[in-house]
This record gives C-alpha cells, sequence and structure tokens, in this order.
C-alpha cells in the first residue's frame, strides 16, 4: 500500500511524489491514521523510523483548511540540527500548500525569527530556551495553536529541558492535539506523556533492538592506543561516511584534528562550534566533502545523512539505549551497515547491558599488525577517560547558544599527506586477544583517504 490510502489533499500528495516517498515505514502507517483523526499519540520509535514524515504529513493536511498566517502547529526539538531537519521535510512535504514554517533556536539573531513570525506562518519549530525568549518578550503569539509536537522527548530530558518544556506548555491552549515522540521511555518521560496526553494511541517501532542490518563488533584497547587503532582500522576499512562518537566535546575536536592530520576529510561536530561551524560541518558530511565526522551523542542529534556506512564507538556510550542511537545512524532503507566499538576493561559491564539488548554475544576482534603492547605516554593525558560519575545532564544552553571555541577547520590535504594503505600495513605481528570470545581477523577492506576535490 501506497500513501494514497491515507487520502491526504493532492497538493501534499504532489510533495510526497517530489521527495522520492513510495510506501509508508511502519512508523508512519500506525502513526499517520490516528493523528489525521486528531487523536493525541504517543510514539515510540527510534531515529531513521520515517517519523518525522509521521507527524509532519498530518499537520499539513489539517492546516490546508482554516486560516492562514498565524501559529497553528509548534514542533519543538532538543537540538538545532534537528529543528532544521524538521523544517526542511515540511518545506519539501508542503512545497505546492504554499504553507510556511519557520525555525527559531539560539546561537543564531533574534531579528530575522521576529520579522517571519510578524510575516505570518503556519509552523514553528523551536529548540525550548529560544522559543522561551520569544514568549516571555511577546514576540510569539501562541493563542490559535492547534497541534503541539514533543520530538525526541528522551533527549530533551538528557539535555535538561523539561522544566522548559512545562513553562511553554503553560503558554498554548489547553484544548489541542498533542503527539509526543521519544526513542525511549525514561520514568520523567513517562509522566511527561501522562501530563500532556489526552487518551493518546501510542504506536511502537523497533523500540529496543537496534536494526537487523547492522553488524557489530567490539575491538578491545587500552585507552592511550584508541586513536592508533581508529587510523589503522580506517586504513584498512572501505567506506561511503563514517560517523564517529566520542564522550566529549574535548575529544571530538582532538580526534577530528588528528584524523585531518593524518590526512583524512574530516570534521567534528560539539557544543562549542557557532552555529555557521556546526552547520558548516553537517553540510560537509551530507555532500560528502567530509568522508568523517567526530561528534558527541548531544551534537549528532538530528544527523540524517543516508549513506553512513560506519559507526565508530570512539567511546563507550553510557547506557545500551545510547548505543542504540548511535548506531542507529547506519544500516537505514535497507542498507546494510558495520558498528564498531572500542572497548577497555572498564567498559565491560556496559558490553553485557548491550549484548542484552542485542541477544547474543558481539564478537571481539583484533587487528593484524598492530602493536597493542605499545606503552602510554607518561604525560600525555589529552585522551584520559573522564570519570562517569562527572557525566552530568547538559544544560539547554549547550544546545542553544554558540562557545567561543571551534574545531580546526578540515585541511586540504595533498597526495604525499595520505595515510599510505595495502600491504604495507598488513604485518603479521602476534595477535594480543582481549576475553575468551576474542578472535584474530584482519579488517576486511581498504579505505583510502581522499583529498578535498
Amino acid at each position: 500500500m501506497g500513501f494514497s490510502q491515507f487520502k491526504l489533499h493532492p497538493q501534499i500528495t504532489a510533495g510526497v511524489k517530489a521527495i522520492g516517498y513510495t510506501t509508508p515505514t511502519p512508523i508512519q502507517l500506525q502513526a499517520i491514521p490516528p493523528v489525521l483523526q486528531g487523536k493525541d499519540v504517543m510514539g515510540l520509535a527510534q531515529t531513521g523510523t520515517g517519523k518525522t514524515a509521521a507527524f509532519v504529513l498530518p499537520i499539513l493536511e489539517r492546516l490546508m483548511t482554516g486560516p492562514r498566517g498565524r501559529v497553528r502547529a509548534l514542533i519543538i526539538a532538543p537540538t538545532r540540527e534537528l529543528a532544521e531537519q524538521i523544517h526542511t521535510a515540511a518545506g519539501e512535504l508542503g512545497r505546492q500548500t504554499k504553507l510556511r514554517s519557520v525555525t527559531i533556536y539560539g546561537g543564531v539573531g533574534v531579528n530575522p525569527q521576529i520579522q517571519k513570525l510578524r510575516a505570518g506562518v503556519e509552523i514553528v519549530v523551536a529548540c525550548p530556551g529560544r522559543l522561551l525568549d520569544h514568549i516571555n518578550q511577546g514576540t510569539i503569539d501562541l493563542s490559535h495553536l492547534e497541534v503541539l509536537v514533543l520530538d525526541e522527548a528522551d533527549r530533551m530530558f538528557d539535555m535538561g529541558f523539561l522544566p522548559d518544556i512545562r513553562r511553554i506548555i503553560k503558554h498554548v491552549p489547553a484544548k489541542r492535539q498533542t503527539l509526543l515522540f521519544s526513542a525511549t521511555m525514561p520514568d520523567d518521560i513517562r509522566r511527561l506523556a501522562h501530563e500532556v496526553l489526552h487518551a493518546p494511541v501510542t504506536v511502537q517501532v523497533g523500540h529496543t533492538a537496534p536494526a537487523n542490518t547492522v553488524s557489530h563488533a567490539l575491538y578491545p584497547i587500552p585507552q592511550h592506543l584508541k586513536t592508533a587503532l581508529l587510523l589503522e582500522v580506517l586504513r584498512h576499512t572501505d567506506t561511503e561516511s563514517v560517523l564517529i562518537f566520542t564522550r566529549t566535546k574535548h575529544r571530538a575536536k582532538t580526534v577530528g584534528r588528528k584524523l585531518e592530520q593524518a590526512g583524512y576529510r574530516a570534521a567534528s561536530l560539539q557544543g562549542n562550534l557557532s552555529q555557521n561551524k556546526r552547520q558548516a560541518a553537517l553540510d560537509g558530511f551530507r555532500s560528502g566533502s567530509h568522508q568523517i565526522l567526530v561528534a558527541t551523542d548531544i551534537a549528532a542529534r538530528g544527523i540524517d545523512v543516508s549513506l553512513i556506512s560506519h559507526v565508530i564507538n570512539y567511546d563507550m556510550p553510557d547506557t545500551a539505549d545510547a548505543y542504540t542511537h548511535r548506531i542507529g545512524r547506519t544500516g537505514r532503507a535497507a542498507k546494510t551497515g558495520d558498528a564498531f566499538t572500542f572497548v577497555t576493561q572498564e567498559d565491560e559491564p556496559m558490553v553485557r547491558s548491550i549484548e542484552r539488548v542485542l541477544g547474543e554475544k558481539v564478537e571481539r576482534r583484533t587487528v593484524k599488525g598492530f602493536d597493542y603492547k605499545q606503552a602510554a605516554p607518561s604525560r600525555d593525558t589529552e585522551f584520559a577517560r573522564p570519570p562517569r560519575q562527572h557525566q552530568q545532564r547538559r544544560k539547554p544552553a549547550t544546545a542553544e547558544r554558540p562557545r567561543t571555541h571551534s574545531a580546526a577547520a578540515p585541511r586540504q590535504q595533498g597526495r604525499q599527506a595520505q595515510p599510505a594503505h595495502g600491504a604495507a600495513h598488513r604485518g603479521h605481528a602476534p595477535q594480543h586477544s582481549t576475553g575468551p570470545k576474542t578472535t584474530q581477523t584482519a579488517v576486511r577492506r581498504t579505505f583510502k583517504p581522499k583529498t578535498s576535490r
């Protein structure tokens, strides 16, 4: 069955065809009908399942009738990148409808946002902090709001946005349709759902287990050898685009710089970047001018690149759910993907949690020719692992306001700066296995860094 089953307005159907959608995803099949009926919906779905269209299409359908030029739909997202992604989807799907949307978030000037609001829009896609600023300044009118969407509610909770969400809800009409989407359902989000949803329809897709199109591998490694192992793995791996996750902003910046110095087309994405540099890094990754993007969990939220072939966990995530979020960026749309995770001895409890989610043991790998006996640098604390007890929730400002420091800009590398590949890196040194399940395997293919075009 195609999208014709939803009996959308012809102008919206034209947008669906123009964007190339043919068959609805499971979350769209389950969510679109009750949203079209005006019911509140609680959707449990991971990144990459098509949930954005699951609420954007019914919103466009609703707004085809009724007054124009007033804010009738508000979509709240945790990050600027996700807000832009939703705004883009609404623009593409509703291109022929003449419906207008605007994004509202920090890190950019407020006056252009005010001007667009005054000109008249029907859809606002906003991050909580800047939206509250507009509410407090009286530059946005939400009195005519009909639909409220809380997207990626669990991530907004992780980032400390729940108090802001509750303040925002006090300024919207009590009589409204509310849609809440979340990949996980911690107790705080369950309580929020109980507060804001009325007799909701619950739809759930891929809530727990990661996609079965992703293969998983663990690389046991001491902390101080992670960067060296990363470079070795990349030299022997054929990829399309690679997304690398680190635990901290500083480490994302440093790993990105190390990759650039090694000749790779790499960029980092972390909270200290200005909005312009964040957008440039994302645009470069989407277009392919950056083949590798190094990011923290929060900075990576909202990344939607269909050809990510490998996700590499430079650092182990804090939870099994976070692991599922990370690797959800690869293996999309029936394509296969690989998830490589570097693990230290202290990561073993989290490894067991992930294996319980996967329902199977994950293969341990070592890389032929790599010297696992290299001593740790005496004074190099650049990559010292931060204590877990200090990994606290981020403040809202982290996602919405620019910082003064930024990652080094990607540099063009000549052929002489490219890392060597091929036989020179396929040594036969003795292997050093870690754990009873470790197998000694060479990484399969050859990754050749490319110079900027």
